[in-house]
């Protein structure tokens, strides 16, 4: 199975990357977004983005001029129609994800895979809204996108293995290390790192530390580049929590409760601690 196209839905921080990573790699890019105002902000931080990577001599600025001379939009799904690989890129919620699903089963062209860039849900239950379960597959980049070097892909029930091998290869041309994960809350990385965040979130709600002693901490402690609280912010608190949900209701283990005050912050609209003050 050859890939020469790839189209990506959603064109926030993710989708972007994604577009951005593919484009460079030499894949004709299509980017949807409902927002065509959306879409030109996007446009334009993928520019910044790979002059950032000229000026630190990444790339030679006739990639970052091929790369975006690769790279349309369109605020419709079926404008995706032709392309080999789509990638779903959109928030982490499922509803919105099996209607995204069922909108390319009816317009994506026989043979595409249909990949979705989910860190937690269910890559069975997201196939189960199409009628070629056997083309659905996740790949799982990392943000920021261009810079790191990690895709978990994760094979569902009926995930074939041209689509598997197809979705590692385009990976790989995207300069990307694989690793495969079975279909299972959270994958791998989310599946050690949330509980961790949420224990770091714990332990702050206790008031066993400051938040910047927590950070530095971990920081000096496990030499991590930063720290959890931080890491966090940098995420999103509402991603974390629904990732946390996710764990909690499909596992059943109370280990993966999330803590109390990571709810609050989300219901109050708080979608950070190290920037709200709390204590960094």
């Amino acid at each position: 199975m050859t890939i020469a196209s790839c189209g990506v839905i959603g064109s926030g921080q993710m989708g972007s990357g994604i577009a951005q990573v593919a484009a460079v790699s030499g894949l004709n890019v299509v980017l949807q977004d409902i927002s065509a105002a959306q879409l030109e902000r996007a446009l334009s931080g993928i520019s910044r983005s790979l002059d950032k990577l000229v000026s630190k001599e990444r790339i030679e600025a006739s990639v970052r001029d091929a790369a975006l001379g690769r790279i349309t939009t369109t605020t419709e799904v079926g404008g995706l129609a032709s392309c080999d690989l789509i990638v779903e890129a959109a928030t982490e919620n499922e509803a919105l994800k099996l209607q995204i699903f069922e909108q390319l089963d009816a317009v994506a062209k026989p043979g595409a895979i249909l990949a979705t860039n989910t860190s937690s849900i269910s890559i069975t239950r997201i196939a189960a809204a199409t009628q070629r379960p056997e083309s659905v597959v996740g790949m799982h980049f990392f943000n920021p996108v261009p810079i790191m070097k990690l895709v978990e892909v994760i094979r569902g029930l009926d995930t074939s293995d041209a689509t598997y091998e197809a979705t590692r290869a385009a990976a790989e041309a995207m300069g990307k290390t694989v690793v495969v994960a079975q279909d299972a809350p959270g994958f791998i990385v989310n599946r050690i790192l949330i509980p961790m965040l949420n224990e770091a979130v714990t332990a702050l709600h206790e008031g066993v530390a400051s938040a910047e002693d927590i950070d530095t901490a971990m920081k000096l402690g496990t030499n991590q580049p930063m720290g959890p609280l931080t890491l966090m912010d940098f995420i999103g608190l509402d991603t974390v929590l629904a990732i946390a949900e996710v764990l909690h209701t499909n596992l059943g283990d109370p280990r993966y409760r999330p803590c109390p005050l990571l709810r609050q912050y989300v219901a109050a609209g708080r979608l950070d601690v190290v920037a709200d003050g709390t204590g960094v």
